[in-house]
Formats: structure tokens, C-alpha cells, sequence
């Protein structure tokens, strides 16, 4: 309001609510009033600005920040810092967004990313990822979180961008660089759940959370009990915050299976129509979710969700069976074969229905009628690395040829690529799982993560389990910050230049966007070699990788012609990515083409799309 401020917040079961005004040009506790039937309560004050602390009392209580503040600067538990979100003057007035067959997504952690970990550090780096040839940059979760250093997970705070990482108007800057370079923002949010340390918000909405219905993370937030409409409003209301104050291109939504609903109208089907009515520009939502369910990206049916696209594990999960050989947890239900390769990139993930030992139930639905730009794939995210015992990543497991291969494969693909930060040159950094919770909790959580990885092979015995870092201790947090200095450097420069050529080529070719087809062609040449055929705008793209060992095989031509030395556009053992480089041979035989390996690696053919054979 003009020369003050309006406080509203809802608070249904407070018998009275004070409004407590900290230093400022009018210090002081002022009783707030009931604003309507549904449990919000209003004051309107004057003569103070941006810049004011405050707090709330509920029934002569304890002094509590706002559970929708829009800043905590001295953290979860100080007071709450009145912003103006008009104060900052944006330069993204042209931005259009990136069109969703051009999405390629760079997923980062804001404080491990930079030298100095924090919005503006990612900033700086903007020009490099432009560069680099991504096209969207997706954030982990900055909603504030008790302590200094947090995944994000942990947030309590859900309007607030945390002050680990600088102020709200350094969060907006972050946006307005990155679109005028080019580059869309998406935002991860956590609403499955609460941190552990200062989640003030059920002492406001009591309803907020139903202890009788257990999550992994606790208990389950109320979707469809008793006052579950205002918590579903405070939801909706916090994404809608985020896309307009901070003018972000999307959200995805963690661990959607974990927000348990039955209702008659799915939640996510209410949150995804009222979130894209109140923005102002088209956006984006992803969700994770394990389950391979084709409602989620589906707008068709009452049940459909009407997401942009899913994070599809099963193509991460089968690349790193074929790789890395693992067989615990959820790799169980992989077998590593070239033919389980195939299915997941003909259809966009492997399971549809099928039993899975792991969750000892049928797991995934038919993905016939999805375009293939919705299943969201990588080789590594923040969950895959960090959720593993020392937090290191898939290329510190394999040689580099098969990185290289693997990684080819990732950019090629007719789905929306994904990559977390650092893999673009093989960082040496781990990601490990890291938090600066008070000292209780921090051991219950420290005592917590090495009991979680007592069944892994290399951690039965209890001493084995004492090399598990330890998520309080600072030197984790540090061990997982990127090391800039190393990218130009040796291998990592290889790996980064091969990136930038793959990244570049995928931006060149039309027809190896991410495709709105429902189905992908894919064959295997042999138990350890897999083809695509990827065609559009006249041309057609050969993308064969093999992923173990060396060996030849012949791809079939399918009555297109191909010519070793005009039509190769790319090879892992181009100079550039291979000091000691093996050359992959292509020659014609009868009816196919013959493909030479010396070890793992890629080739990448194009055609006319002309008749002729080989």
C-alpha cells in the first residue's frame, strides 16, 4: 500500500495474532485482525518501507518469522525482512522463452557452483554455459533452510530465498542476465515435505502436515483432509510467487510421489492450470517422479497432471547397469543389456507395467502417447551422485572413452537432455550430501546417512562406514565445489570440448532437437553397440555407440547411402577429444555399413534422406 504496508497471513487456529514491528521508524506489537472466515488475518500499517523486520505472536507466544516471508536475513529462526518486489527494475521485457524442442537443461547446486556460492556467482558464469551451449539452467532449492549450507531439501522457509546465497534482488538479477543471454531459469521446489529445523509454518497452519500419514521425509503434507484447501492454496500460491516476482521459465517439482493425494481432482492437475493462468508468459513444469506415470505428462484425461515433462530415471538407471555393473537398490530391476538400451529410447523409459523386484510391485504405465521431449534424461543429477555413499559421479567410474561414448548418446537422444553441473568436463568434484543443521539433529543425521548405506556392497562392516562423509562437517561442502581452475586443463578440457561440439551440433540440426514423435528409432547392432536413426528436414542421422569394449559391426543401410568420408560429422576420436586417438573405421559391405571400434566411442552420420543403400 502506498507509504506503508498490508501484513496478511494465515494462521486458522490463533485465538489472536500480533504483528511485531522490529527497530524501524515504528517499533512495536500491534494485535492484527480476522480478514474473512478462512482463518487470514490483516493489518495495515503506515509509514514504513522496504527494509522493515518483523515478526508474528500468536497467542502470546513466542515471536515467530513469517511462514511467507519473502526474506529471513538473520535465518529460519530471526525475524522476517519486508520486501517490495516492485523495487527492482527488470531488462527482460522481449524475453520469449525457449521453445521446448530446444531444451536442453544444466542443472546447478548455487552454493557449490561458484567460488563465492552465490546467486551473483552463478551470474558470472552465465556467458560459460551460453557458451557451453545449454539452453536452460535449472536451480536447486534456494527456499531458505536453517544453517549455511543445505542440498536445499531442508527448506523451511518456502517464499524466502535463502540468504546463504544473497538477497532477493540478487535472485532476480540471476534471471534478468541469464534471459538476456539467452538462457531460461527453472527453479527446483520441495513441497513433499518441511526441513527438520525451523519449519514454523504447521505452528500456523496446523493442518499443514497429517502425522498419521508417513512419507519418507515424515509426515505427509495435506492435500485432502481437513484444512486442506488452505494448504493447497498456500502451495499454489508459492509457485505462482516464484514465477512472477522472479520471472522464472518453470519448476520442477520434487518427489511428486511423495505428495500423496486422493482427491477427486489431482492435486497436480489443480496446481499446473492455476500456475500457468497467473504467469505471463508461457513456463515449464517437470516433475520427478519415480513411478513412470504417463498422467503425469499427459493433459487428456480428468486424472492427467498436464506437465511439460517427467524426469525418466530408467534411461540413467540401464546406461550405468551396462557401465558401471551396479546391481543394488533400484538397479536390481537392470539388467544392463543393449536390448534394455533399446526399448528405453524407443519408448522413453523401460518399465510400463512390469513387475519390479526392488519395490516388490508392478511399476510404470504405457508411454505410446507421449511425445518423446517429455521424458527428461542424464547420466547424472544431483540424486544419482549425492545419494550414493561417497558422492562420486558416473565418469570417476568409468574410463574416459566410455564417458565420452555415454555422453554422446545423452546429447543425441530425442528427449530433453539434462546435465548436472561439472560433467561437461569431468569434474574431479564429488557431490556429496552436506547440511549445518543444529548439533542434535546433525548427528541424528549423520548417524542416519551411514545407516542408510549398511546394505551396499563395500559398506557392511561398520568401520567401512566411518569413510561416509559426514554431512555437518564443512569439508563436505567443500569437497563438492566445483574446481573452475581445472576445466582447461588435460582430459577435463577433452571432455569439455566434446560438449561443446555435441551441444553445438544438436543446436545446428533441426532434426536432433528433442522431437514431439512418440516413438524413437532405435536397434542394437550387437550385445554391446546401439544405433538411432534420428531424421528430419531431409537429412537423417545415423548415432551409433558403443558402450563396452571394442569390436566392428555392421549397421544396415535402410536404402540410404552413406559415404565414410563426406558423411561422418563427428567421432569420440576426433583430436580434439582423444590424445592417444583410435580411429573409428566405417566402410561399406554388402547391404551395410561396417563400424570399427578400438574401444567405446561414438560416430554420428548424416545422410540425405535419398534412396541408394551403400
Amino acid at each position: 500500500m502506498p507509504g506503508g504496508a498490508r501484513f496478511r497471513v494465515l494462521a486458522p487456529a490463533a485465538a489472536k495474532l500480533s504483528l511485531v514491528l522490529h527497530e524501524g521508524p515504528a517499533p512495536g506489537e500491534r494485535t492484527m485482525h480476522r480478514a474473512g472466515g478462512e482463518g487470514v488475518w490483516e493489518l495495515e500499517v503506515s509509514g514504513i518501507r522496504a527494509g522493515q523486520h518483523y515478526s508474528y505472536r500468536i497467542d502470546d507466544g513466542a515471536a515467530l518469522p513469517d511462514p511467507a516471508s519473502r526474506f529471513q536475513p538473520l535465518g529460519v529462526h530471526g525475524p522476517s525482512e519486508l520486501i517490495d518486489p516492485a523495487d527492482y527494475e527488470w531488462t527482460d521485457g522481449s524475453w520469449k522463452g525457449v521453445p521446448s524442442e530446444r531444451l536442453v537443461v544444466y542443472e546447478l547446486h548455487t552454493g557449490t557452483f561458484s567460488e563465492s556460492g552465490t546467486f551473483a556467482g552463478i551470474r558470472d558464469r552465465l556467458p560459460y554455459l551460453r557458451d557451453l551451449g545449454i539452453t536452460a539452467i535449472e536451480i536447486m532449492p534456494v527456499a531458505d533452510f536453517a544453517g549455511s549450507r543445505n542440498w536445499g531439501y531442508d527448506g523451511v522457509a518456502l517464499y524466502a530465498p535463502s540468504r546463504a546465497y544473497g538477497r532477493p534482488e540478487d535472485l532476480r538479477a540471476l534471471v534478468d542476465c541469464a534471459h538476456g543471454l539467452g538462457l531460461a531459469v527453472i527453479l527446483d521446489a520441495v513441497y513433499n515435505h518441511l526441513g527438520p529445523e525451523g519449519a514454523y509454518l504447521p505452528t500456523f497452519i496446523p493442518q499443514y502436515l497429517l502425522p498419521q500419514r508417513a512419507t519418507p521425509w515424515g509426515a505427509s503434507v495435506n492435500l485432502n483432509g481437513p484444512g486442506s484447501a488452505g494448504v493447497r492454496r498456500f502451495i499454489i500460491d508459492n509457485a505462482v510467487h516464484w514465477i512472477r516476482e522472479y520471472h522464472l521459465d518453470g519448476l520442477r517439482l520434487d518427489a511428486t510421489h511423495a505428495l500423496l493425494d486422493e482427491g477427486t481432482v489431482p492435486f497436480l492437475r489443480e496446481f499446473s492450470q492455476e500456475v500457468r493462468g497467473a504467469a505471463s508468459q508461457a513456463i515449464v513444469l517437470h516433475a520427478e517422479d519415480h513411478r513412470n506415470l504417463n498422467e503425469i505428462v499427459r493433459d487428456d484425461t480428468d486424472r492427467a497432471w498436464g506437465f511439460d515433462g517427467v524426469w525418466a530415471d530408467d534411461f540413467h538407471h540401464t546406461i550405468r547397469t551396462m557401465v558401471a555393473g551396479d546391481r543394488h537398490g533400484y538397479y536390481a530391476d537392470f539388467n544392463g543389456t543393449v536390448g534394455e538400451l533399446m526399448t528405453t529410447l524407443q519408448q522413453g523409459w523401460l518399465f510400463s507395467g512390469e513387475p519390479s523386484k526392488h519395490l516388490q510391485k508392478n511399476r510404470g504405465s504405457d508411454p505410446a502417447a507421449i511425445p518423446m521431449s517429455r521424458f527428461v534424461v542424464c547420466l547424472q543429477n544431483h540424486d544419482q551422485i549425492g545419494n550414493r555413499p561417497l558422492g562420486n559421479r558416473l565418469h570417476h567410474q568409468v574410463d574416459q572413452a566410455t564417458w565420452h561414448a555415454i555422453s554422446v548418446l545423452l546429447l543425441m537422444v530425442p528427449m530433453t537432455p539434462l546435465l548436472f553441473m561439472g560433467q561437461e568436463w569431468s569434474a574431479s568434484t564429488p557431490f556429496q550430501f552436506f547440511t549445518d543443521l543444529e548439533p542434535g539433529l546433525g548427528r541424528l543425521v549423520t548417524d542416519g546417512r551411514r545407516h542408510e548405506f549398511r546394505d551396499f556392497p563395500d559398506f557392511t562392516a561398520p568401520v567401512a562406514r566411518t569413510r561416509i562423509p559426514d554431512p555437518q562437517a564443512a569439508a563436505t561442502f567443500e569437497a563438492s565445489r566445483l574446481r573452475w581452475d581445472e576445466r582447461d586443463r588435460d582430459e577435463h578440457a577433452q571432455v569439455l570440448a566434446l560438449y561443446r561440439a555435441l551441444l553445438a551440433l544438436r543446436a545446428q540440426e533441426p532434426a536432433l532437437h528433442a522431437s514431439r514423435a512418440l516413438f524413437q528409432e532405435a536397434g542394437a547392432l550387437d550385445d554391446d553397440t546401439i544405433v538411432m536413426r534420428r531424421s528430419g528436414n531431409g537429412t537423417r542421422f545415423h548415432v551409433v555407440v558403443r558402450l563396452r569394449g571394442a569390436g566392428e559391426v555392421d549397421m544396415p543401410c535402410d536404402g540410404f547411402a552413406i559415404d565414410p568420408g563426406r558423411d561422418v560429422v563427428f567421432t569420440t576420436e576426433q583430436a580434439a577429444f582423444a590424445s592417444h586417438s583410435r580411429p573409428i573405421e566405417v566402410s561399406a559391405v554388402s547391404g551395410a555399413c561396417r563400424i570399427a571400434f578400438g574401444r567405446p566411442g561414438a560416430i554420428v552420420m548424416k545422410t540425405a534422406m535419398t534412396g541408394g543403400g551403400c
